[in-house]
């Protein structure tokens, strides 16, 4: 595996598990900004517990990454889950919700942008 994606697969580790620990932590309120209606009204979670879990997975994939091992399943996994989430950065901004420093509709849309990105991210960073 190359230096550059080395050094992208361990950024992106770092990144998932810092993520993931700012849900169970200091960003939990924000979080719960992005959790659609949609998913508490059909699951028994509560956005609350939403948050909590996509915590938990986000440490586990940035491990998982981080380590090395499997890179191409856990690649393709962590692609799966930035495009699982999507629909929560989409809930923000069609509910208007501010978080994160996103208080305008540009901002919210721009982010939505973002997500594409760290789809690519983590299977270039993941693959030889």
């Amino acid at each position: 595996m190359s230096v550059p994606r080395t050094a992208a697969r361990l950024l992106l580790g770092g990144i998932l598990v810092f993520a993931g620990a700012s849900h169970l932590t200091f960003a939990r309120e924000p979080f719960q900004a992005q959790v659609p209606k949609s998913i508490t009204d059909n699951t028994p979670l509560t956005i609350d517990q939403v948050v909590l879990a996509s915590g938990v997975v986000e440490m586990a994939l940035g491990a998982a990454i981080a380590s090395g091992i499997q890179r191409r399943a856990v690649g393709s996994l962590a692609a799966t889950f930035f495009t699982a989430i999507f629909p929560g950065n989409l809930s923000q901004l069609l509910k208007r919700e501010d978080a994160f420093g996103l208080d305008t509709d540009k901002k919210r849309a721009l982010r939505l942008l973002g997500q594409p990105l760290l789809v690519a991210w983590a299977l270039w960073s993941t693959r030889k």
